[in-house]
């Protein structure tokens, strides 16, 4: 069933959003105070490539002093947007009755979007 939610979901969207991500990526990766920041973009373009079946985990060490500076500055930057952006289409998503698996993978990603650094999706 992940498989076949995955499919969907790279079709309907899933594969341009992932896409993008790793555009921003790429971009933020050619710089040094943005390569940290870039690789985050990453992370979550590969997970929105395929939702399903997955799960967000937290890393150890997770809330290092490091990790929550670099989230506080990724939630005040771009973090809160993007989690905006998930809230919204998750919403849209859960006005049919076939959109509601799609919700909730955007409701699954909003954590993964506030704060990337220590968590993954697996």
């Amino acid at each position: 069933m992940s498989l076949l939610g995955n499919l969907i979901w790279l079709l309907f969207g899933g594969l341009l959003s992932g896409l993008a991500y790793m555009f921003v990526g790429i971009l933020l990766c050619l710089t040094i105070i943005g390569a940290p920041f870039g690789v985050q973009a990453f992370k979550i373009g590969v997970a929105t490539l395929a939702p399903f079946g997955k799960r967000v985990v937290e890393l150890p060490h997770a809330n290092s002093t490091a990790r929550i500076v670099f989230n506080l500055l990724w939630l005040v930057l771009v973090g809160w947007e993007i989690a905006v952006a998930h809230l919204v289409w998750a919403g849209v998503l859960a006005l049919t009755i076939i959109g509601l698996p799609f919700a909730i993978q955007h409701i699954k990603l909003i954590p993964l979007a506030l704060l990337p650094f220590g968590r993954d999706l697996r």
